[in-house]
């Protein structure tokens, strides 16, 4: 059965960085497009930032451009954020995907087909 296993997050302070990653059993993440989303309370699931899985492009919200880095190592199938700077604002539960039919317009990412969701791991930033 697919799963994604996550693990990285927690807390720092504003300016400070932090490194997610997420594994999967099961399946290749390279067969679909996958990911990274984000959710903040009283706030509708994000995008944060994708690989195609077509164009093997990295996509990045406007929030993440230049602070935050996606990978994807295919020898370890593992996909990973690194995620640096941050703001209060970034603090929220992240998730890992995969999936199809990922567009990205005006800076706005979207999963039109999730296959499979990672469990969330807290970010929690300090002022």
């Amino acid at each position: 059965e697919m799963d994604i296993v996550t693990s990285g997050g927690g807390s720092v302070q504003a300016g400070g960085s932090l490194r997610l990653s997420c594994a999967a059993s099961a399946f290749a993440f390279e067969d679909y497009d996958m990911g990274w989303f984000r959710q903040a309370p009283g706030k509708e699931r994000e995008g944060v930032s994708c690989i195609g899985k077509d164009d093997g492009k990295q996509y990045y919200a406007e929030a993440a451009k230049g602070r935050f880095t996606i990978s994807h190592d295919k020898a370890k199938n593992t996909v990973s954020l690194q995620m640096n700077n941050l703001n209060p604002e970034d603090a929220a539960v992240y998730y890992c995907a995969v999936g199809f039919g990922l567009t990205y317009k005006d800076n706005y990412l979207l999963m039109k087909n999730v296959v499979r969701w990672g469990q969330g791991t807290q970010v929690t930033v300090s002022s």
